[in-house]
């Protein structure tokens, strides 16, 4: 017996609609996931977890003897100290950078300060813990399992050489920069065009998450540069500059600016068609993920792809300094992680596609009294993954409408504007229209009925999604609900059992304040625009979730990104029964349960061992 279908003429108890489906979810086979007519797809299917079928292919167990070790380094490169703390930073309070009137502080000038600040508040380590029997670091920017696959590379002026750009590796450990290549900056006026402050690329090594989640963690990675580019988006708005994907880039450019074959293992002459075990260097490579151009904001440098990607031909002639170091003595090659990897990639710039700057948008605010008073700087630093929640604490309603208000990429819109194209903080960073939505279990709001919720992100989706979801989902703006913030009720009831069940029976998707999961428009997205968009809907999950993250940390409490989850029981759930769209995500906002037997520790200069 499957679970319940959608169909126009089935109805959902009325007495218990949520039980119902709770009911036959637990004692039902979930559906199976219809064909699929792409890489990407096939790739997606395949990683699903199960109630009935079991977890996508993974390890089993962990073998700790060759964990990767989370920091790559390429010596004898020449380093850069940064400032730490750095100094070049005034302090902005949290709201101001989402709600004061644009553009936000005054443009910095590019020095090592300002570089420092940039880092030290997106990608640089957070905090160290420990158990007096093992240590471990954390970072500002969360990453699945804290095993973080994300690399980070910088294109600018030398501060210390005029005339000069570096292209550096950001060692977050250290809090350095290691410069592996330098050019005269006449030389890339085409990679930075003025009034251009620098180039922050970001790369994954699959292998830090393959090592724990086996096949699914292609999506985990794409998760972490969304993540990233969140933090890195959040960070230079704090300097006064803007950040935009260069996404005209192909992934060959992209690996010239990253230098993957500058240092690093050889790449295989074939990728493999099965899994392997056993020594296996090149899965430790760095696969090219984006750029990101930070500039002042107001401004719009005049990029021309063409011009960009010929003069980054011109990095691979540059004398490279510096070898990476060894991850791991032995490896798994979960083979098809690299060949979804290669058919996702992007071969060129698409057509029509050129950069551009949307105008500043504020995002919407009921009330910065909602807020405790902390600066942006602090709440960065101060983001933890909550491991535990304490199913008791309830969030204000205003707290929970004005989370989503920040959830919205248009932020504030004008008559006859609709949700959709990403203007606002952070999400501007991505240069297409909004294609993630979120599904939302609420538990514990004070003034808002337990239920079922949906919060639309485009508003252009709106017909698409209700044709495709239950019928008798009820789609009614609940009690309160602000002008302009496009949230509809689905259903009502207590789903605690069953957002805990569809989040791989973990208890904290159940516990917290609510819970959600985020719905892309999936193989639309692919047919439309091409495959290389998969991991792309990954990233504006990832950035979601980093805003969850931060809002939740700015009102008092924590949150966490769940990865683990059943998809198509969540798709059954929702009625939805193709691949028009597919959940990504999931994420949970409460109040936290600390465990007082791990022991914090500064993240500088840190414990002096080798993790």
């Amino acid at each position: 017996m499957l679970l319940l279908r959608h169909h126009s003429s089935s109805r959902l108890s009325h007495r218990s609609p949520l039980l119902c489906v709770l009911h036959r979810l637990a004692m039902s086979s979930s559906a199976a996931s219809p064909p699929s007519t792409s890489a990407a797809a096939d790739y997606h299917c395949r990683t699903k977890h199960s109630l009935t079928a079991g977890y996508a292919r993974g390890p089993g167990r962990l073998d700790w003897a060759n964990q990767p070790n989370p920091f790559l380094r390429f010596p004898p490169a020449p380093q850069i100290p940064l400032p730490n703390p750095p100094t070049a930073l005034s302090a902005v309070p949290y709201p101001s950078l989402f709600h004061s009137p644009p553009p936000p502080p005054p443009p910095q000038p590019l020095t090592v300060d300002s570089l420092s600040a940039l880092l030290f508040h997106s990608l640089a380590l957070s905090a160290w813990k420990s158990t007096g029997v093992s240590t471990w670091s954390l970072r500002v920017n969360p990453s699945s399992g804290n095993l973080h696959p994300t690399e980070a590379h910088l294109l600018f002026p030398l501060p210390q050489e005029p005339g000069r750009v570096a292209v550096a590796h950001y060692a977050p450990r250290d809090h350095l920069l290691e410069v592996r290549a330098s050019a005269p900056i006449d030389d890339c006026s085409a990679i930075l065009p003025s009034p251009a402050t620098a180039i922050l690329a970001l790369s994954s090594i699959f292998w830090r998450e393959a090592w724990k989640y086996g096949e699914r963690a292609l999506r985990y990675c794409n998760h972490d540069v969304g993540h990233a580019l969140a933090a890195v988006a959040l960070a230079a708005a704090a300097l006064g500059w803007d950040a935009r994907l260069l996404d005209g880039l192909s992934d060959e450019d992209l690996g010239r600016l990253v230098g993957v074959e500058k240092g690093s293992p050889a790449a295989p002459e074939g990728l493999p068609n099965s899994m392997l075990k056993g020594k296996a260097p090149w899965v430790e490579r760095q696969h090219p993920d984006c750029a990101v151009l930070l500039f002042p904001v107001g401004s719009e440098p005049e990029v021309n792809y063409s011009r960009m990607s010929e003069a980054l031909k011109g990095l691979d002639e540059l004398e490279w300094v510096g070898k990476a170091n060894r991850l791991s003595k032995d490896h798994v090659v979960w083979d098809v992680i690299y060949r979804t990897a290669d058919q996702v990639k992007k071969h060129s710039t698409a057509s029509g596609e050129r950069f551009s700057v949307l105008p500043w948008h504020n995002s919407p605010a009921l009330s910065e009294g909602l807020y405790k008073e902390l600066t942006v700087q602090e709440v960065v630093r101060r983001r933890r993954s909550a491991v535990d929640m304490d199913g008791v604490h309830v969030m204000g309603r205003d707290t929970f409408y004005q989370m989503l208000l920040h959830c919205l990429p248009s932020g504030v819109v004008g008559p006859g504007e609709r949700q959709g194209p990403q203007s606002a903080l952070p999400f501007r960073v991505l240069p297409w229209d909004a294609e993630v939505h979120a599904a939302l279990f609420v538990h514990r709001v004070s003034g808002l009925q337990k239920g079922l919720y949906f919060l639309l992100r485009n508003e252009e989706h709106f017909d698409a999604l209700r044709s495709a979801m239950r019928q008798d989902f009820e789609w009614v703006r609940p009690e309160g609900c602000p002008d302009g913030l496009p949230l509809y009720r689905l259903v009502k009831g207590d789903c605690q059992r069953l957002a805990m069940q569809i989040s791989c029976f973990q208890e904290i998707a159940s516990h917290g304040c609510f819970s959600l999961g985020m719905i892309a428009r999936f193989e639309p997205v692919l047919r439309e625009k091409g495959e290389w968009m998969y991991p792309r809907l990954f990233w504006e999950a990832g950035v979601l979730g980093q805003v969850l993250y931060l809002e939740a940390h700015a009102v008092g409490i924590s949150a966490t990104g769940i990865g683990c989850y059943f998809d198509d029981a969540v798709h059954e759930i929702l009625g939805l029964q193709d691949l028009e769209f597919q959940s990504l995500y999931h994420f949970t906002v409460g109040a936290p349960v600390l465990d007082k037997r791990i022991m914090s520790l500064p993240a500088y200069p840190g414990p002096g061992i080798d993790v």
